[in-house]
């Protein structure tokens, strides 16, 4: 049964994929992310990953058993396919992505969809489609997590685009505890981590911090 998209599975979303955990098991890094209370986990592996394709299917059928019993949603980065294949609750994907014309077209009665947008111009294009649940706004801050990040947003930009934006948006890209408040304070629905979280000493305390950071709750 596909979970339905709400606002405020954006407060603590994790990205995740091989490539960021190396010499870890990507089930027990997100089995560690569940329990301490997620609201979203986003299936993003590509990159440096070495997966084959049968091997991404074959994971991604565990990681959203995961996320499935502990009632968060499942979200699958760019791949149509994959994300049809394995029944996520929903996919995102990036401007230079398959357009999101066809992506609407192909899974919108099936999943939820995100759409990534960085600038106010994306943003009103993306005003126009029918369709999408959510934006992810970023490179909020430097990142070292993706090797194709657009040019940083900064805060002020972001609290721009989420004024026009008739979505959510969810904040990603170089985030640390630290900045929450902050990013909390341009009315972002919440932050979507990748390293925060993955490279955490208490998975605990970094989502708690996630949890209550004070996102605009519509």
């Amino acid at each position: 049964m596909s979970i339905n998209f709400d606002q405020k599975q954006l407060a603590a979303y994790f990205v995740c994929g091989t490539q960021d955990i190396p010499g870890q098991r990507l089930t027990t890094v997100l089995k560690r992310a569940l329990a301490a209370g997620i609201t979203a986990f986003q299936y993003r592996d590509k990159g440096a990953s070495r997966l084959t394709a049968s091997e991404r299917l074959a994971l991604g059928k565990q990681l959203h058993t995961l996320c499935e019993a502990a009632g968060v949603p499942f979200i699958v980065d760019d791949d149509v396919d994959l994300a049809l294949a394995l029944g996520a609750d929903g996919i995102h994907v990036g401007q230079s992505d398959t357009g999101i014309q066809q992506v609407v077209t192909a899974v919108s009665q099936q999943m939820f969809i995100g759409l990534s947008c960085s600038t106010l111009a994306e943003v009103r294009v993306a005003n126009q489609v029918a369709g999408l649940a959510y934006l992810g706004s970023g490179p909020i801050f430097p990142t070292s997590s993706k090797a194709d990040a657009d040019p940083v947003v900064g805060l002020a930009n972001l609290q721009e685009l989420v004024t026009a934006s008739s979505r959510p948006i969810v904040a990603i890209g170089g985030i640390t505890e630290d900045q929450l408040p902050a990013l909390a304070q341009t009315g972002v629905a919440g932050a979507a981590v990748i390293s925060m979280l993955a490279q955490s000493n208490d998975y605990q305390r970094t989502v708690t911090a996630m949890r209550t950071a004070g996102w605009l709750m519509q």
